[in-house]
């Protein structure tokens, strides 16, 4: 996810501190509930823009296997299709209460499976599997849906460290206690879970395929807003010259121009380039993203091939060559 971050410290991988006996087991002086602790609220982020644009399809799936009784979803697809957007676009629907009754002010808490891992000390001094404690927690709650990310990460951990995590999950899952919104790559998911029939009876598998080029078109003028709020940088051309810009992007990024051991997907790899005209506009101080910081960054663009990358720099040169010109842009610095 997927599907732009995040800094961890000592304390989110579970790391002691000085006065900690134990490696990966938390204080009994932390006072923070698990959730808190090591969950993000999807539910009460700050949205610029609606993060799963043209992604109604698979919400809608989501949301009904939610609302099924004894039923969890588990989202499928490749590494950088945007299933994590999926999951942030029904938190975005909580937000603005455009989900069904059953749902609203439910909070989506994720986690990642890394969280989960270790022990936690109570207050009164029990030790328990950190993953037992959210489990109940989420349980209490009774208005919250457990995101786990690369969910098959927990097959994994199992088997190196000798604690069944997806055995911990069952019986809450079979009760239908908590609901659960995983998310994991079709390889993954056929190497590691679905050997666990146990465990995929309680979820419904969703789909989620890569967008075609039109559809990425769109998330990236849906999603520009909210670069710029990242950045402060702004993109002043008119909605014409912005969505050709965006075309031009998808285009270079489609299939069979990008470099096949990085496995980039749409939007992922279109939203990176983007991502770092942007970056190359704030390294120079500029207020507005400009046709040459885009050059820039198609001109250094690692997920496409070498040759991709010329060929597509001298189609940029005529295709926007009025703009260059207009901003005296002199091609041959960069």
């Amino acid at each position: 996810m997927n599907e732009m971050y995040d800094i961890i410290d000592d304390e989110t991988l579970g790391f002691e501190d000085d006065n900690s006996k134990t490696k990966g087991v938390d204080s009994i002086h932390n006072k923070k509930s698990v959730l808190e602790e090591y969950g993000e609220n999807l539910s009460t982020k700050k949205y610029i823009t609606n993060p799963a644009i043209a992604r109604d399809n698979e919400i809608e799936k989501t949301i009904l296997t939610i609302l099924t009784p004894d039923k969890s979803a588990i989202l499928v697809g490749k590494a950088g299709i945007g299933k994590t957007a999926i999951v942030e676009g029904i938190a975005y629907k909580i937000q603005n209460g455009t989900v069904p009754n059953a749902i609203k002010g439910y909070d989506i808490i994720k986690v990642n499976t890394s969280q989960l891992l270790g022990k936690y000390v109570t207050d009164e001094g029990v030790e328990e599997l950190r993953i037992n404690v959210l489990l109940k927690e989420v349980e209490k709650a009774t208005n919250t849906i457990l995101f786990i990310d690369e969910i098959h990460t927990l097959v994994i951990e199992s088997r190196n460290s000798g604690i069944d995590f997806l055995n911990a999950m069952k019986p809450a899952l079979s009760r239908g206690d908590i609901k659960v919104i995983g998310a994991t790559t079709l390889d993954e998911y056929n190497q590691y879970l679905i050997r666990d029939k146990a465990f995929l009876r309680r979820f419904e598998k969703i789909d989620v395929e890569e967008p075609d080029a039109k559809t990425t078109v769109k998330i990236l003028m849906g999603s520009y807003p909210r670069i710029e709020k990242k950045t402060g940088v702004k993109l002043a051309y008119s909605s014409f010259v912005i969505e050709n810009i965006m075309k031009f992007i998808v285009d270079m990024t489609s299939e069979y121009k990008r470099v096949y051991e990085l496995g980039s997907r749409y939007p992922d790899n279109s939203l990176a380039l983007l991502s770092k005209a942007f970056s190359y506009a704030k390294f120079d101080n500029s207020e507005y993203l400009t046709f040459k910081h885009i050059y820039k960054a198609i001109m250094n663009c690692q997920s496409v091939y070498s040759d991709v990358v010329k060929k597509e720099a001298e189609k940029f040169k005529v295709q926007f060559k009025d703009f260059l010109e207009k901003e005296n842009v002199d091609l041959n610095d960069y």
